[in-house]
């Protein structure tokens, strides 16, 4: 008797542990938990989809976020949850707040750059976590933060979140951040380690949220603007600038103060990717959810105005 309810009771456990499967129809993307500030990276074949957990209880203000998750999708339209990869419990000197991040692939080793609150340094942190799979899991790479609040100048403590990480066609890696002022530095091939001084980027209206990426032969910066926040997008043939402002990406994301962004190219068509406050009926800016919607470039290499859609983007071929 024994045995027999181990072998019904086995398949079961095993249906409970496998990946979360969920194909979407339209915008969010992701319906069953909310997420935030998305980031998208692109290996192999497949779209991996990272994004913050809002937590906070229905129609109470304020973020709770403590985690990060991770989806993956060879279609754009059918995401696969995994484990979750990594918390801020897993940062030792981190003290909570599972804000905006992102991962980037180098050398078949997959690394997490995101922002948190610091245990024992007033203010706003950036992490670096590490792991062999994209999916994780994930552990600190440091044992201490990459970027602190008393390495940059600034009236304000949550200056330092937001990161974006860029590797050139050379090997060059840079580390984006910032809130009300942009900055970047060079990395280190080790991924973990500055390699030279913080730069401050000049950007109109700059808030938080840049995001760099690289089409034909232009770079892209993209960021959050004023507040309630719109997205805009500034140009240079290098990823140090000097930048040249283009105007805005999209207008206010539906029933959210802020907007965040990750643009990828997968199977031959280009994807915005962002949050709103969209999923009835306690969606909002403490409860936000990633959508897509499809990107495009003018001839000269600037980007059409993004339209945000309920329908979202179909099935990749």
């Amino acid at each position: 008797m024994h045995f027999r309810f181990a072998s019904l009771l086995l398949p079961a456990l095993a249906l409970l542990a496998a990946p979360a499967l969920a194909q979407t129809t339209g915008n969010p993307v992701i319906k069953h938990k909310y997420t935030a500030d998305p980031a998208a990276l692109v290996s192999k074949g497949t779209v991996y989809l990272y994004a913050g957990h809002d937590e906070a209880p229905a129609r109470q203000d304020g973020y709770v976020m403590h985690e990060w998750l991770c989806f993956s999708s060879q279609d754009m339209v059918t995401w696969t949850e995994h484990a979750v990869p990594l918390k801020v419990k897993d940062f030792a000197w981190a003290k909570d707040d599972a804000w905006a991040s992102q991962v980037v692939e180098r050398n078949g080793k997959f690394y997490w750059y995101a922002a948190v609150e610091h245990g024992t340094i007033p203010g706003k942190a950036i992490g670096v976590a590490v792991s062999d799979s994209p999916t994780g899991p994930f552990k600190d790479a440091r044992g201490s933060a990459i970027v602190t609040n008393d390495m940059t100048e600034s009236k304000i403590f949550w200056d330092d979140i937001d990161p974006t990480v860029f590797i050139d066609a050379k090997g060059q890696a840079y580390l984006y951040w910032g809130n009300t002022v942009c900055r970047y530095a060079k990395l280190k091939a080790n991924m973990t380690e500055l390699d030279g001084p913080i730069h401050n980027v000049s950007l109109p209206a700059f808030t938080e949220a840049p995001w760099l990426h690289e089409h034909k032969g232009w770079y892209y910066l993209s960021y959050a603007t004023g507040f309630p926040e719109k997205l805009a997008y500034a140009m240079s043939r290098s990823p140090e600038g000097p930048w040249e402002y283009k105007g805005l990406l999209n207008e206010l994301a539906g029933n959210s103060n802020t907007n965040h962004q990750a643009i990828i190219d997968f199977k031959g068509k280009s994807y915005f990717i962002y949050h709103n406050g969209g999923i009835n009926t306690d969606g909002g800016s403490f409860r936000r959810s990633v959508c897509i919607d499809y990107l495009y470039y003018n001839k000269d290499g600037t980007i059409k105005r993004v339209q945000m859609t309920s329908e979202g983007v179909q099935a990749a071929k």
